[in-house]
């Protein structure tokens, strides 16, 4: 917590690992509130003292004016050294600029002062006046009764008016049409409609908090409760639209993009002023406008003061909205500026664009990023964006039948622009070697492989560098093109809703491409139609135009920082193009630029040469301000058994390279040592594989020699699921086979656990006590270096980063890599001070220097290297008999 307190109030990078266990985010809570706290205290007391000087010279400031203008009189005189024509500029102006700036200053002191004040008693009157809540609660009922007595009026005056209903229904159509779009160059952008007249003191100090998952988040929510900071806190937790949308239709439409496009729509529906004309127009077209009804400003102002005045997570603040009828996404947005604690995760805080669209400003705030192990892939990944053939063939079909549909109401700018995204998808179609207009699926490719780019390159080759791509991003932005063909599609896509009359049965094309598409290899007849709602749900997540887009905005990077990927395979539809980053520094260099404070913290983050070469010298931090911190873990050193094993049981070196791992005798020794092992260590015990295909083939092997029912008699065999939806499954049974097994006795002591680096059991999962009295690690999950994604980084860090300690940078990396999978699959086994745990790793190059270096302060300084099978084998024996003595 000090060295935590000494970073912020320094304002330095810092670089934190504190294992699990150990009371992390506690810490960070406490540590960094407290410094807030002395923070604002320390402020209060500057603006008081500025306030007292100043009090202090209004009563001076007769003796001053007399004294002005005594100097003035003599500065007249013309022997006078600053005289009218010394060219020094005269002190009494620099004295009057020097006191009109202290004037501003304490003028804005005041202000903020006064608006403090304001808010404070503000939320005091909330946090013990109940008879607000009701009022507020009863004014809510009142305005659902009259909009439910309108809504009875609107449905008598509507019988008997069928012929107006359908044609209303056919107007709904109107929507459809894109609105004119006129560029950044032909208008001024008018002042904001929704401007906060009301709007809270910019200056407030904060602390942005973010972490890899919403349940992550919630627990952080959780700890700051328990803590003694929760009472007096103002907190914010900050989510999608997907996590915090109430209204029911719009959250039915499943996907991210289009919940957001939907809620934008209903917004412009509902600030969208008409001119006199429009209004006349408005009885012909968009006769039904459809607005959010938890978008009411009264109510979201309401759930503000709700959510600073107590703490809340993402479930409470859903929940405060469904009861006080107040959109959560946009009511938690509001309560931003006079937050002191902002919790939100990474994606929102580390792309500019969604940061500057939930209103986070970091400039001289706090920014702690927890979980950060997998920072640096965390950005590329939110950077990169693919494409498969099949979203672009769909995409053009879908834009070229909208732009005929409505090609005599559409604008003329609107048409160009469209052109360009048709044309933009052909050529890219074309450079996978394919025809847009025929079906992507039935189109075979003669030259199969992958080709890596750089983006000028790409642009080149797909005859599109003569496009300017910020327009049409901006563009495909403003219009919200890829909404109105969602909805396009939505209406003529599905066989439900295609109509029988000569208009509509020009479109029959367009449903039977989507069909085709949906069926992809489907022999038996391209047209032969899937259950409604399965097709409806596929249509919903299928919005291909939304995802062109984002590959679109990658392709404005620079040209250095990113790599665009040709993957050609078998038809146009399997094949992809794909957009890699390769410097991910580019986006961070924003933040850490911004804020006062960044900490990157984690449980494990070792090796930590990968956020200081990568991630903070390339974004320009300066060695000086980066610091860095590692505490040991809270259990006894007793507690713990890493043990390096070098060889096995029948003296086979022990060395999984990938030539030497698939040899009948290594995986015969894995089996022997797993089996010695079994027979020693109650409970249950975790294997890990370097990946899933490894597993399969030693599985199979060991099952074949018999090795599999040897074990079974110890411990019940469990395999890691490859889908995400049966690994909850697993682990229930897992834990209740120990748990029975430690109540009945017998010969069965628990079960064995087959896991895979890097799979869904690696990251995120606690195997505490005795889910996890063992980790196993079967050699070292070193990534496919002939993957070409990697080889281009790893070209790419070669060329930019310097040597270090004589090692190539490529090499360093895949190190790093394999070892920071390494450090996560073993550290699931300790998680509380009274835990206890043997760690095996099976390789003899875990005892090289530079690999064993990289392994977590707390588990490499009590880490035995064993050449002999024999001594360690007595080692973890006595380890564990030792503990269940005590026990």
């Amino acid at each position: 917590m000090a060295a935590l307190y000494g970073a912020l109030e320094a304002g330095q990078v810092g670089i934190f690992e504190s294992p699990t266990g150990t009371g992390k985010s506690l810490s960070l809570i406490c540590g960094a509130l407290s410094w807030l706290r002395d923070f604002e205290e320390k402020k209060k007391q500057e603006e008081a003292r500025l306030l007292a000087l100043e009090h202090n010279g209004q009563e001076e400031k007769k003796l001053l004016t007399s004294d002005e203008s005594f100097r003035k009189g003599t500065l007249d005189e013309p022997g006078h050294p600053d005289s009218k024509g010394s060219a020094r500029e005269p002190d009494w102006i620099t004295a009057f600029v020097q006191k009109k700036e202290e004037r501003d200053m304490v003028d804005r002191l005041k202000e903020e002062q006064i608006r403090r004040k304001k808010r404070e008693d503000h939320l005091e009157k909330i946090r013990h006046n109940v008879q607000l809540k009701y009022a507020a609660k009863r004014k809510r009922s009142e305005e659902d009764e009259t909009k439910h007595l309108l809504q009875l009026s609107k449905e008598v005056l509507l019988e008997g008016g069928g012929a107006d209903v359908l044609e209303q229904l056919d107007h709904n159509e109107e929507e459809l049409i894109l609105a004119e779009y006129e560029s950044d160059e032909e208008k001024k952008v008018a002042s904001g409609l929704e401007e906060d007249d009301d709007v809270e003191e910019e200056h407030v100090t904060k602390i942005y908090y973010c972490s890899r998952t919403h349940s992550q988040l919630s627990q952080f929510v959780h700890e700051v409760q328990k803590s003694p900071f929760g009472k007096d806190t103002r907190l914010v937790s900050l989510g999608s639209r997907q996590n915090l949308c109430v209204n029911e239709e719009v959250r039915r439409l499943g996907a991210l993009q289009l919940i957001n496009d939907r809620c934008m729509e209903m917004q412009k529906n509902k600030h969208e002023k008409k001119s006199d004309g429009e209004e006349m127009e408005g009885k012909k077209r968009r006769v039904s406008r459809t607005v959010c009804p938890f978008y009411s400003y009264e109510q979201m102002q309401f759930l503000r003061d709700e959510v600073l005045v107590e703490v809340k997570d993402i479930e409470q603040l859903v929940a405060l909205g469904k009861e006080t009828k107040a959109c959560p996404y946009y009511g938690s947005r509001y309560a931003i500026p006079a937050a002191q604690l902002v919790v939100l995760p990474y994606q929102m805080l580390l792309h500019e664009a969604t940061r500057s669209a939930a209103g986070v400003s970091l400039k001289d705030q706090v920014v702690i990023i927890d979980e950060a192990h997998n920072l640096i892939d965390t950005i590329t990944c939110i950077h990169s964006v693919e494409v498969s053939g099949s979203q672009l063939c769909c995409a053009h079909s879908q834009l070229l039948q909208y732009m005929e549909r409505y090609r005599k109401r559409l604008k003329a700018k609107n048409l160009m622009y469209i052109k360009q995204i048709l044309y933009l998808l052909q050529q890219f179609v074309s450079v996978l070697g394919g025809n847009v207009n025929q079906n992507p699926n039935s189109q075979a490719i003669s030259q199969t492989g992958t080709v890596l780019k750089s983006i000028n390159d790409f642009l080149f080759q797909s005859q599109i560098d003569n496009i300017n791509l910020f327009k049409v991003q901006r563009y495909c932005e403003k219009s919200l093109i890829s909404r109105k063909l969602f909805g396009f599609v939505e209406r003529y896509g599905a066989p439900t809703a295609v109509k029988t009359n000569k208009e509509n049965q020009k479109l029959a094309g367009l449903q039977n491409f989507l069909l085709s598409l949906q069926q992809g290899s489907d022999k038996e007849g391209a047209l032969q139609s899937l259950p409604v709602e399965a097709e409806s749900n596929q249509l919903r997540t299928a919005s291909p135009l939304m995802q062109i887009e984002g590959f679109l905005s990658a392709l404005t990077n620079a040209n250095q920082d990113g790599r665009v990927i040709l993957n050609r395979q078998g038809t146009v539809g399997q094949s992809s193009l794909k957009f890699l980053l390769l410097n991910p520094a580019v986006h961070f260099a924003k933040v850490v630029k911004e804020c006062r404070a960044v900490v990157i913290a984690g449980g494990t983050m070792q090796p930590v040469a990968d956020f200081r070469e990568q991630l903070l010298s390339c974004a320009g931090v300066d060695p000086a301000r980066i610091v860095e911190f590692s505490c040991g873990h809270v259990i006894p050193p007793e507690n713990i058994l890493p043990i390096i094993l070098c060889n096995g049981p029948s003296n086979q070196q022990l060395e999984f390279t990938y030539q030497m791992r698939h040899l009948p005798q290594m995986m015969d020794e894995t089996g022997r040592i797993l089996s010695n092992v079994c027979n020693v260590v109650p409970g249950g015990v975790v294997c890990f594989f370097p990946s899933y295909e490894y597993e399969k083939q030693v599985y199979t092997h060991w099952e074949k020699s018999g090795l599999l029912t040897r074990l079974a008699t110890k411990k019940k065999i469990f395999q890691e699921p490859k889908k995400a939806n049966q690994v909850e499954q697993v682990l229930v049974e897992y834990a209740k086979c120990i748990k029975r097994c430690s109540h009945v006795g017998g010969q069965m002591t628990g079960a064995l656990l087959f896991s895979v680096v890097g799979g869904k059991m690696s990251e995120g999962i606690n195997f505490s006590d005795d889910l996890g009295r063992c980790v196993i690690m079967v050699g070292m999950p070193y990534p496919n270096i002939k993957a070409p994604e990697l080889q281009e980084k790893m070209t790419w860090l070669d060329k930019t980063m310097p040597r270090a300690a004589g090692q190539a940078p490529s090499r360093v990396l895949i190190e790093n890599l394999c070892m920071k999978a390494v450090n996560q699959s073993i550290g699931r086994a300790i998680r509380h001070q009274r835990d206890f745990a043997s760690i095996l790793l099976l390789d003899h190059r875990y005892a090289r220097p530079a690999i064993f270096n990289k392994l977590p302060q707390w588990i490499k300084e009590r880490t035995q290297v064993k050449a002999a099978f024999g001594s360690a084998f007595a080692e973890l024996r006595k380890f564990h008999r030792g503990k269940s003595d005590t026990s």
